[in-house]
């Protein structure tokens, strides 16, 4: 029997990302829930304090452990409401420098821990945020309400993302291994194709990901408790599996379905979902070993054999019934001793977490945190100029926009232009329909639904929502000026300031992050080369995680660079092109791949890819 037509289309292309529904309800309940109970109580400014919290909260809400999801809001919350209090205490003061002053001795720190690793940029960008707001929007009352009602929308947050920890302890981890055999599966699938390449680049993510999200039931000593535990020994068997795919995809050969199944029936074997069907296979299996396979029937091995069936759904598999073609098959080999072996994994094989990329030297750090205190003083003078006291929207923006850790700072600005106008033009359309008080905070539900989707899929799409919720917690507080094209303006003259100082001060800063993450990785994939086949499995199997992740940071940093704008027909000495990076990680990518093949002794096949012998930007060798 043919593999289903979806099965045969997912093999060959990525899934799309699931829209986050649960993340949008958060995000609509966090932002209208505290503007809701402000209204009935009369107390609308601490409310919209509150909001702008939550609005805060929604933007750092994530799909990672419940853990980490606290202490990143809990970090967030705490540096925002010390930015806002110190923003506050300078407005208060009524002095023409305090603003200015207040704003850069923090842009100061702000800027010294935001290339520190994510946390502390999160911390970073939300204290000079914080500082913003505080300095731009008076509060009345005593100076202690404003940061106190910050943290009760901060802490709205957090309930409404951990809530799910209660009844679903370890489905986070659970989702995260399960998505690696999937990936597998995928692979697998793809192998002897173009697409190969591709979804064995897919599969390191995922298994990144997972590993990432498992670093802490990995570190525990001793055995931990049973479902823990169970976690442990799939995402153990997953690593193993990993390093079989990477082999079976270099060896170029296409697989049969029974070949590319094994890693669902693995996951239902291993992580089986009570109710739910694995990767939404029906549970239909190849034909019987005697049914003589037709021309071109995908049940067919390598040397013309017949492949037998693998098992069922229920979490029984069969390793007889994995395909071992013989002696010119040693990767299937290593698959069917995979399944033989699965779920047998001891706590010393796990390789316990991934080894950190190279930080941002103190040269970096340094100039970043001056060119972030230069641009959001430049900002604040401008804002003070145009706008007089109420001008947070320009050094808002420039906190916003100016972060080269979170992407391409050329796009991040173009991103946050384009969703300004568009959230500009979704509220105006809306207040064109009503000014209810309301129908309004119904509108603010609705944007904080869309903007956290768009944290998980687009910036721009994020900065729509937000840029639509500040308007309406602005009007709730008093300020009815119809700024509409000034807030466009706004964006625009803080994003190219930004431009303008990243780009002709710090040009290459994207280029260097891409060359010493290179050089990082190439010298992890030639560590692997040279080590695998002397060391233990445990640490081979750390030293391919370590190099195959490295890889793909160094391949994301390079993209990044790319995407960077460029002076044409400039080249660094003694520095290797961006195109030349390119070039050096792919091929330490089929470095590793043969490696991993050579190690579980498979044998190249038609499509094989020839093991690299890097020169110039590459130096590992081959």
């Amino acid at each position: 029997m043919k593999a289903p037509h979806r099965l045969k289309k997912a093999a060959h292309g990525f899934p799309p990302a699931p829209v986050p529904l649960a993340a949008a309800a958060r995000g609509a309940v966090a932002l209208a829930l505290p503007l809701l109970l402000g209204v009935w109580s009369g107390a609308v400014v601490p409310a919209v304090i509150a909001g702008i919290g939550a609005l805060w909260g929604v933007s750092q809400d994530g799909a990672d452990p419940y853990r980490l999801r606290v202490r990143r809001l809990g970090g967030m919350g705490l540096a925002a409401a010390a930015g806002l209090l110190a923003g506050e205490l300078a407005l208060r003061s009524g002095h023409p420098a305090a603003v200015p002053g207040c704003l850069v001795a923090l842009a100061l720190p702000a800027g010294s821990v935001s290339l520190r690793g994510p946390l502390g940029s999160v911390c970073g960008m939300h204290l000079l945020l914080g500082a913003t707001i505080g300095s731009g929007i008076p509060v009345p009352g005593p100076w202690w309400h404003a940061p106190l009602a910050l943290l009760a929308g901060v802490g709205l947050v957090v309930a409404l993302s951990a809530a799910p920890w209660l009844w679903r302890r370890y489905g986070i981890e659970r989702a995260a291994v399960l998505a690696v055999y999937r990936a597998a599966s995928r692979a697998l699938a793809a192998a002897g194709s173009p697409a190969a390449e591709d979804a064995r680049r897919h599969l390191t993510a995922a298994l990144d990901h997972a590993h990432q999200v498992m670093g802490r039931h990995l570190a525990r000593p001793g055995r931990p408790r049973p479902e823990p535990a169970a976690l442990r020994d799939a995402f153990h068997t997953a690593v193993r599996l990993g390093e079989v795919a990477s082999a079976l995809v270099w060896e170029g050969r296409p697989l049969p379905r029974s070949a590319t199944e094994v890693p669902l029936l693995l996951a239902a074997r291993l992580l089986p979902p009570p109710g739910r069907r694995i990767g939404g296979l029906r549970p239909e299996l190849p034909g019987p070993v005697g049914d003589p396979p037709a021309p071109g029937d995908d049940r067919t091995g390598h040397d013309g054999h017949p492949s037998a069936p693998v098992g069922d759904l229920t979490g029984s598999v069969d390793v007889e019934a994995v395909p071992r073609s013989g002696p010119g098959s040693p990767g299937l080999r290593a698959l069917a001793a995979l399944v033989a072996e699965a779920g047998r994994a001891r706590p010393d094989e796990l390789p316990v977490r991934l080894p950190a990329a190279p930080r941002h030297g103190r040269a970096a750090q340094l100039r970043y945190t001056v060119l972030l205190a230069a641009c959001v003083l430049l900002a604040q003078l401008c804002a003070q100029a145009l706008h007089g006291p109420r001008g947070y929207w320009l050094p808002m923006t420039v906190a916003f926009v100016y972060k080269p850790d979170f992407g391409p700072v050329a796009r991040r600005a173009l991103h946050r232009c384009a969703g300004t106008v568009a959230g500009v033009a979704a509220i105006g359309a809306v207040t064109l329909l009503t000014t209810d008080t309301y129908a309004l905070i119904g509108a603010v539900a609705a944007f904080g639904a869309l903007m956290a989707v768009g944290v998980r899929h687009h910036y721009a799409l994020a900065t729509t929502g937000l840029t639509a919720i500040v308007f309406v917690l602005v009007d709730l507080l008093g300020d009815h000026r119809a700024l509409y094209g000034t807030r466009i303006l706004d964006t625009a003259l803080a994003a190219a300031i930004v431009l303008v100082a990243h780009l002709a001060l710090w040009p290459r800063s994207a280029a260097e992050r891409a060359t010493a993450l290179t050089e990082a990785a190439l010298a992890a994939a030639d560590r692997y080369r040279r080590l695998a086949p002397e060391v233990t499995p445990a640490q081979r199997h750390a030293l391919r995680r370590g190099a195959y992740h490295l890889l793909a940071e160094a391949r994301r940093a390079v993209a990044h660079a790319l995407s960077e704008p460029g002076r044409p027909g400039r080249r660094v000495p003694d520095r290797p092109d961006l195109p030349d990076l390119v070039e050096a990680v792919a091929a330490a990518e089929r470095l590793c791949d043969a490696v991993s093949a050579r190690t579980l002794g498979a044998a190249p096949g038609p499509g094989a890819r020839p093991a690299p012998r890097c020169a110039g930007a590459c130096p590992v060798g081959g």
